[in-house]
């Protein structure tokens, strides 16, 4: 049988963690938008753990095959940004003759095929 004390603690314990709940579930349109992509990452990592889990003489392993399937993979080409009488082409091949090539500012999702 607990004590007194020790029944009115660990009521009080269960009233705040129920009341940060609350607050949590009430809250969660302001934090869950930034704690979300973190929350996946930590999910991904905990579920599908990388190489650095392994044991020693099982890492070399798995990073010597990682490599050499990552090296038979195609290299992608790099945008270019060129730009000639004021006017902005992004490609992946080089720029026409007359028109300055500038470094690409941010990032490019996609080119076009």
């Amino acid at each position: 049988m607990r004590s007194p004390r020790e029944r009115a603690f660990w009521s009080i314990l269960a009233a705040l963690v129920l009341a940060a709940a609350a607050a949590a579930w009430g809250t969660s349109d302001q934090w869950l938008p930034h704690a979300g992509p973190w929350m996946e990452q930590a999910w991904k990592k905990a579920t599908r753990p990388g190489p650095e889990s392994l044991p020693p003489e099982k890492r070399a392993a798995a990073q010597a095959r990682s490599a050499q399937g990552a090296a038979s993979q195609p290299v992608a080409p790099q945008p270019r940004k060129c730009v000639k009488d004021g006017r902005v082409t992004y490609t992946d091949q080089p720029c026409d003759k007359g028109s300055r090539e500038l470094a690409v500012d941010g990032a490019v999702t996609s080119l076009p095929q």
